[in-house]
């Protein structure tokens, strides 16, 4: 039997980052990934094939509508979707090889096969042919990640009623697709085939789009959104969805307890993803999952009750994010080498890609009135911002919430372009518990996206922003 100091089960971001710094801090490793690939469902049906069908659909949409007011004159483009479907596989196929050579290159050793528990400290990797062998960790790291959610009453094909794996690699552009779900995930996808040219309806059961993140970001993207020729039915619970042929019927009731009916030709369901633990075999190594699937941990260690055995990632309580595992996978690697690293949980960032983004870091207005704290708010609009103007992306704004006592900076919410990389600012300013002074005094460069951070911290210190 083989022995390691440390076994990840999962090569998705928590896992192979857990594994690469666990080599680095000189611990003998292994690494078991259920699949032939590595990069989990971030990499290979989640986080960058989404991205590469988002960039692939926004430069589409483009060239339609704004080629011709910048000065480019091309024949009518047309969409060739087998094309960019390629392109995502070669993208996420790059990546895939990337991460293969860095667990040669940190010597983490690489099992292929469906790991789970035959003890505490033994995991029994099953290959695809039904050969197994069991190795030995003193550390086990649990990095399994999520599943799509799905409702137990509306049967997903994978044909005409799918899941985002569907999603992105459809045969054809949807005439319309609704879209259960207006969260992050569906926001994303159905950006994606309204820009293509798809009619699409989104049914969400909260009162706004992305319900998790701060109102005035659900509000102004849906406003965006709208400009594509979407619907939206919020405050709608969906009842059910059957197939017909090549359509799709699906029932709702809006807020009132009226019935709705709406039909497509494709309906894509985007409700959310469950921690997954399938066939991990916990019971053997003396734990259990939640009602939820979650496997509890310590929040000092991100140890489970079983000493030796941690788990990160998806699979334990907070956002299901890429960037929050991989700050986790780092986390308990340093854990079991005896140092003492921190998390600030407050201040993982979160990010819709659509065309404006969206991105967001800290207290929303609506906890911080729940809290009942006392804050200030600052805005400033894109289409004051010369940069934006001067690239033709003028949807969105910059909002700042700081403590209305000490000016200490308690959130940043930013819908538009470059939204994601943006945020970057708020994080560094809020770890360092910034105020929104320090921000408005520091010198941001002329003409970006950035000033539009700048002019809002100047909004919310003392409505002195200098351009709205």
């Amino acid at each position: 039997m083989q022995e390691f100091d440390v076994i990840v089960i999962g090569s998705g971001p928590g896992g192979y980052v857990s594994a690469i710094r666990s080599a680095q801090l000189g611990f003998k490793v292994a690494i078991v990934e259920k699949y032939s690939v590595m990069g989990g469902t971030c990499l290979n049906v989640g986080c960058i094939p989404s991205k590469a069908l988002l960039d692939s659909s926004e430069h589409y949409h483009n060239a339609v509508h704004s080629f011709q007011e910048h000065g480019i004159e091309i024949p009518k483009p047309k969409v060739n979707l087998d094309q960019m479907i390629k392109r995502k596989a070669g993208v996420v196929s790059n990546l895939n090889a990337g991460i293969a050579y860095l667990m040669k290159k940190n010597k983490i050793t690489t099992f292929h096969g469906l790991g789970s528990f035959d003890s505490a400290k033994t995991v029994k990797v099953t290959k695809e042919d039904g050969s197994s062998e069991v190795i030995s960790g003193k550390n086990i790291i649990i990095a399994t990640g999520s599943k799509p959610t799905a409702l137990p009453f509306i049967p997903v094909d994978k044909d005409r009623i799918i899941t985002s794996t569907e999603a992105l690699k459809m045969k054809e552009i949807p005439k319309h697709l609704i879209v259960i779900g207006a969260g992050v995930i569906g926001a994303e996808l159905g950006s994606v085939y309204a820009r293509l040219g798809s009619k699409v309806s989104f049914v969400e059961f909260a009162d706004s789009m992305i319900p998790t993140m701060d109102k005035t970001m659900g509000k102004e993207l849906q406003k965006s959104i709208a400009k594509l020729g979407a619907d939206f039915y919020l405050s709608h619970k969906v009842t059910s969805a059957a197939v017909k042929g090549k359509e799709v019927t699906v029932k709702a009731q809006d807020a009132s307890g009226k019935d709705v009916e709406i039909k497509g030709d494709y309906c894509l369901v985007c409700i959310g993803r469950r921690p997954y633990t399938d066939g991990l075999n916990l019971a053997a190594a003396g734990l259990t999952a939640d009602e939820r699937g979650r496997i509890a941990v310590d929040e000092h260690t991100l140890q489970t009750s079983i000493p030796g055995i941690y788990a990160i990632g998806d699979v334990v309580r907070g956002a299901m994010l890429a960037h929050k595992a991989e700050e986790e996978g780092t986390f308990v690697a340093e854990v079991i080498a005896g140092q003492k690293p921190h998390i600030n949980y407050n201040l993982i960032p979160g990010v819709v890609y659509t065309w404006p983004e969206v991105a967001s870091v800290g207290k929303t207005e609506q906890e911080l009135k729940a809290a009942g704290i006392a804050y200030k708010e600052g805005s400033f609009p894109f289409k004051a911002l010369g940069r934006a103007i001067a690239s033709g992306d003028v949807d969105g704004l910059a909002k700042v919430l700081a403590d209305a006592n000490t000016d200490e900076i308690l959130g940043v919410h930013i819908i538009g372009a470059r939204a994601a990389d943006m945020i970057a600012e708020a994080v560094v300013a809020m770890e360092y518990r910034a105020s929104a002074e320090d921000v408005a005094r520091m010198s941001h460069a002329h003409p970006t996206y950035t000033e539009a951070m700048k002019e809002a911290c100047l909004a919310a210190t003392a409505k002195r922003a200098i351009h709205a």
